[in-house]
């Protein structure tokens, strides 16, 4: 039992780097929120169920734009597929564990805990243990920093909150930019998503149109990109 309690705490530790880079991304979502129309109690409670960054800052956009939440739903359901591979690498270098405590660190898995976990952990700490106290520390974090920015949206000059909004553009592109790096093909790909999706805000509401282009795309990817690419300019 001591064992897994200093394992819980050396990953609460581990996460405090990622807890700073989360607090202004929360209170940004926050102001966005409030900006759609959200109070304090669903800021909070979409935090506490979702706990995806990216996601919940689109649907705060889309919302904005009085997108349908049929939209909002499905927009939200793609973008989080990636959470199922990052999940699965997780748990393939993770030592054996119990059921009950994967299924709350899948819960927890972020793009941040996922590449900390998967790259820059020493391999006595991967245990499920180290991912909850991990995920644990970046919960509260995206939590308590959604909250004050809630709060804070009562006190900055209103022309500062609006300004706040581009950390919906700034997140997705940090999200795309790293997986794009020495991949043409699959920068191409992302080049005509974009086009595809501009092209087809002209004919029907922009929210369809973000789903319509993302799905097309991903069509087109399956026979376009190579992802041998990628790892043969990594060699």
């Amino acid at each position: 039992m001591n064992g897994k309690r200093q394992q819980f705490i050396r990953g609460m530790k581990a996460g405090t780097p990622i807890v700073m880079g989360f607090l202004p991304v929360a209170i940004s979502y926050a102001i966005i929120a409030r900006q759609a129309g959200m109070d304090t109690f669903q800021i909070a409670l979409m935090c506490l169920m979702v706990f995806a960054g990216a996601s919940q800052i689109m649907a705060a956009g889309m919302l904005i734009q009085g997108a349908q939440l049929a939209a909002i739903i499905i927009a939200t359901f793609l973008l989080n597929l990636r959470h199922i591979i990052m999940s699965t690498c997780v748990f393939e270098k993770m030592e054996p564990s119990a059921r009950a405590p994967r299924l709350l660190g899948a819960y927890w898995v972020t793009d941040e805990s996922f590449a900390m976990f998967t790259t820059g952990t020493a391999k006595k700490d991967l245990t499920v243990w180290f991912f909850l106290g991990l995920g644990l520390i970046t919960y509260l974090a995206w939590f308590v920093g959604s909250l004050l920015g809630a709060v804070l949206t009562n006190f900055l000059p209103a022309i500062l909150s609006a300004s706040l909004g581009v950390a919906l553009y700034a997140l997705f592109i940090a999200l795309l930019v790293p997986g794009l790096k020495g991949n043409g093909r699959l920068s191409a790909l992302a080049v005509l998503t974009a086009v595809c999706n501009t092209l087809l805000c002209r004919v029907m509401a922009s929210s369809w149109a973000l789903i319509v282009s993302t799905l097309l795309c991903a069509f087109l990817g399956v026979f376009f990109v190579d992802l041998g690419e990628e790892a043969a300019h990594e060699q």
